[in-house]
């Protein structure tokens, strides 16, 4: 879990670098101001307790500010890994039992092998953080958000038995997160960010990068000053 510890202190490291925006500058926002106001594309690695570490594709949503220096962005997230072989072995172990619960006495102990399985997540998040600005023109932000996963698993021993069932399900997440942001150009942006995400199947790591489009005019506080 070396993977895990490392993309929470870095998304704890981003967290502490920031300085507030400057109150003046947003305090007069307020739901009414809620629009869409761009895009981004972003990837990103992810490290799970249950799954083998891959890349993360995603987009995000820029709806702007509900209060003051409070940013909304939705986001939508999808990956797909190689379920850990341990996880598996505890699939493999939970199946012999039951069968052997149902075998007559003295029957040998039966032998299950699943081989491998894929476990994929189509994520729709709503976030909300609070934005600072650095002494170095670049933005971070810091917050929680909320989740619906749709979690699916794959394999050619697991199809269409109760193993599948387990796997596919569809649950709520929460997740913290932290990032920066620096405006490449007035309509552009690069970001990064570390998230930790926890739902009733898996808990995990990430961090992401990506790029956004503004559609509209930056809010005050967000303009680049140079």
């Amino acid at each position: 879990m070396t993977g895990v510890k490392r993309a929470a202190a870095l998304a704890l490291g981003w967290a502490a670098l920031a300085a507030p925006l400057r109150a003046q500058e947003l305090a007069d926002f307020d739901y009414e101001n809620l629009a869409f106001r761009g895009f981004g594309v972003e990837v990103g690695r992810l490290w799970a307790n249950k799954v083998e570490s891959m890349p993360t594709y995603g987009v995000r949503m820029d709806l702007g500010y509900l209060g003051p220096a409070l940013r909304i962005t939705p986001s939508l997230t999808y990956w797909s890994s190689r379920m850990k072989g341990s996880e598996v072995a505890s699939l493999e172990d939970r199946m012999e039992s039951l069968v052997a619960r149902e075998q007559p006495a003295g029957a040998p102990y039966p032998s299950v092998t699943l081989g491998p399985i894929d476990w994929s997540d189509i994520v729709v998040a709503l976030d909300a953080h609070a934005v600072w600005r650095t002494p170095y023109d670049v933005l971070t932000f810091a917050g929680a958000g909320a989740a619906v996963h749709f979690l699916n698993g794959d394999g050619a021993s697991i199809n269409g038995t109760f193993v599948e069932d387990l796997l596919d399900s569809v649950g709520a997440g929460f997740d913290l997160h932290a990032g920066l942001e620096y405006a490449l150009h007035p309509k552009v942006r690069l970001y990064g960010m570390g998230r930790l995400e926890v739902l009733q199947d898996i808990h995990y790591a990430a961090v992401r990068g990506g790029v956004q489009i503004l559609l509209g005019p930056a809010a005050p506080g967000e303009e680049n000053p140079r």
